[in-house]
């Protein structure tokens, strides 16, 4: 993709569970190269809209196109360009790290396989856990794990939930200067949820707020400060979030 080209595109998206809309007209844009932060209170609609992104569950109206190519209908070859990583998804607990990740590079027909996964492992600081098996793991190890999966297959659209939710202050800052370098290398596109204000003010490029499946703000993380008129976006949250 062109860098700055939008590689993501979502008009009038709606998700409706029953009588519920959890994703109601949204429409948003990822440029190639860009970092785009993903917010909102639980129950705002986050992970439904990523769900749609990745195919997995049916908009109830509205588009969605990837690449230039609309999803659901062209799923598999949008698929084999773009990965996912979320905290909360377990890997298989009784094979290793390195055979996880095997599995899936195989899954992708990724060449050069032994060698891509030595240097994700070294890359996310777990290449000495890379023959445990994966339950001996602690938790910020395995999302570091899910990381590396979510880039073997050099993705040009990465989608996170959460990524750094399990790991200590100073792995979750060594993970974010890990993803920021890799996506500066790659020119990746990248469309990530986090409840962490901070991490965002750092890694963003713009911010987009759902809140009750709207979306109801967005710009850069200076524009919403100066907006809604806050000194940093845990402030601009909870004023969206309560209503404001």
């Amino acid at each position: 993709m062109t860098a700055g080209a939008p590689v993501v595109e979502v008009r009038q998206l709606v998700k409706r569970f029953g009588g519920y809309a959890a994703v109601d007209g949204v429409t948003l844009s990822v440029g190639g190269g860009e970092i785009v932060g993903l917010l909102g209170p639980n129950g705002a609609g986050k992970t439904t809209l990523i769900h749609m992104l990745l195919g997995l569950i049916l908009p109830s109206s509205g588009s969605i196109s990837i690449f230039g190519l609309p999803m659901p209908r062209r799923r598999q070859p949008i698929l084999a360009r773009a990965n996912f990583s979320s905290a909360y998804v377990q890997l298989p607990l009784s094979l290793t790290p390195r055979q996880n990740l095997t599995v899936f590079g195989r899954l992708y027909g990724v060449k050069g396989l032994a060698a891509r996964i030595d240097e994700l492992l070294e890359r996310f600081e777990i290449g000495e856990m890379a023959d445990r098996p994966t339950r001996a793991l602690s938790a910020g190890q395995v999302s570091r794990l899910n990381l590396a999966k979510s880039l073997l297959n050099d993705p040009e659209l990465l989608l996170l939930d959460e990524p750094t939710a399990s790991m200590d202050p100073d792995i979750a800052d060594k993970t974010r200067q890990t993803i920021k370098a890799i996506q500066r290398e790659r020119g990746l596109a990248v469309l990530y949820t986090s409840h962490n204000m901070r991490e965002v003010e750092r890694l963003a490029d713009r911010v987009l707020f759902l809140h009750r499946g709207k979306l109801v703000a967005s710009g850069s993380p200076r524009d919403l400060l100066a907006r809604y008129e806050r000194e940093d976006l845990e402030q601009v949250f909870l004023r969206i979030a309560r209503g404001g």
